[in-house]
């Protein structure tokens, strides 16, 4: 896979535009969501960037994070990581099917009326699985046709937005009413909106000139997407359309207000593309995970086979029907586990940086995080971050009196029990004939 297909596919691992930022809007007013989403690449994607780009540089394994994680702190903590990983996979890819049937029901409320939604939901899993059969670098080229196709829309947008602006100079409503609740919803899907920038690394052997290209690429797409957020929020302030009432799926009212059909047409179609764009980047990321993993004798060797394409084809058919049978899953409260999730899986590749520093200061590094001491605190201000959203989640109950943070840190709890079930089988396994010998 090239740079810009890496762009590309971090782009959608990421973001995909933006669809699911709504809710930020509508929680904190057009000046206070503009600044959390300017803010945050600072103190939350900046620190993963630097510290993915040196891991990603000096170890471009298959796995990635994965094996970062399992060379710094012994397969204990690394298998952690890949259970943390994909355990926060399966609250996280049900939403990305689900935002296409919104923006098809759209566009017709009759194609995804009952079981149709469900039925849409499972061909995206389906369309996606056998897509990734053909390999990374077929996926990575396709994604930058459907980056391109994606923010076509937006840019016109953006520039209607700025155009009525100017010449017709409308009140504009910077702020919307005072609401600490919905001031940390915002926060929140803020920062549910830059999480996965560590999900490109799982490729890196399919990658070209991975030391070069994943440092460049991450930074990339931190500026895509910083733009495809702001931008579209600044043009909608301009053009004075109220933000009070925006919510999930709004794109297409904006749109209409400021193009007409034509325009609404267009972005209902570019969410579509994005619901597809980003499980289909996913689901090359995860996949890695437990072929990686079955590499380590982590898990069945099975699950290492690929196919003549480079694709870990046991792999993907196993989590697509994982992910298949986790669609009806209430998975629009559930944004704060995989949150708490992902983020407990982050700090360790963060701790991971600093120890490697510390094993294997020999280690070569074509790009570098700063000093030692930068690269220690690179984590503090995402642990912050995470210690917050921790915090804010508190109170969220999910069935009866079972706590969101509760539930997250069960999920977590499994991953030691599952290590220890798995050595346990290790040991029963009888050795070959010859190791037995010798």
């Amino acid at each position: 896979m090239r740079l810009w297909p890496l762009v590309a596919a971090t782009f959608f691992m990421v973001s995909g535009g933006p669809y699911g930022i709504e809710d930020i809007l509508g929680g904190a007013g057009f000046l206070r969501a503009i600044l959390i989403l300017l803010l945050l690449p600072l103190v939350w994607c900046l620190p993963t960037a630097l510290m993915l780009g040196e891991l990603a540089s000096a170890i471009p394994a298959e796995g990635g994070f994965y094996v970062w994680v399992r060379r710094a702190m012994g397969p204990f903590w690394g298998y952690q990581e890949g259970w943390l990983s994909l355990s926060a996979s399966v609250f996280d890819m049900a939403l990305y099917p689900a935002i296409f049937v919104l923006y098809l029901g759209k566009f017709s409320p009759a194609l995804t009326a009952g079981w149709h939604g469900y039925a849409w939901s499972l061909g995206v899993v389906a369309l996606c699985s056998l897509w990734n059969l053909l390999g990374a670098p077929e996926v990575g080229e396709d994604s930058t046709g459907l980056f391109v196709l994606l923010l076509a829309p937006f840019a016109v947008f953006v520039a209607l937005g700025f155009l009525q602006g100017f010449s017709y100079h409308p009140p504009v409503v910077w702020t919307g009413p005072p609401s600490h609740l919905a001031f940390s919803t915002a926060v929140l899907v803020a920062l549910w909106n830059y999480m996965g920038w560590d999900n490109a690394t799982t490729i890196a052997q399919e990658v070209e000139d991975p030391q070069r290209n994943y440092p460049r690429a991450i930074l990339g797409a931190t500026a895509l997407t910083v733009a495809s957020y702001v931008l579209p929020l600044a043009a909608m302030a301009m053009a004075g359309i109220p933000a009070n009432t925006f919510s999930t799926g709004d794109w297409t009212t904006a749109a209409r207000a400021l193009g007409g059909p034509l325009l609404e047409l267009a972005v209902v179609a570019g969410g579509c593309i994005t619901g597809i764009g980003m499980f289909n980047a996913l689901v090359m990321s995860y996949t890695r995970l437990p072929m990686a993993m079955a590499e380590d004798g982590m898990l069945p060797r099975v699950l290492a086979r690929r196919n003549r394409h480079g694709a870990p084809w046991i792999s993907v058919l196993a989590c697509g029907a994982a992910w298949a049978l986790a669609l009806k899953l209430p998975f629009e409260r559930l944004i704060s586990i995989d949150l708490m999730l992902y983020g407990a899986s982050l700090l360790l590749e963060f701790l991971a940086l600093a120890v490697l520093r510390f094993r294997e200061p020999g280690l070569a590094r074509p790009f570098r995080a700063g000093n030692r001491v930068v690269a220690c605190l690179l984590g503090v201000c995402p642990a912050l971050l995470i210690g917050y959203a921790l915090y804010v989640s508190r109170g969220e109950r999910l069935i009866g009196s079972v706590s969101a943070v509760g539930f997250a840190a069960a999920v977590g709890l499994v991953g030691p029990l599952l290590y220890w079930a798995t050595a346990m089988l290790r040991a029963r396994r009888p050795l070959p004939v010859q190791a037995a010998a010798e």
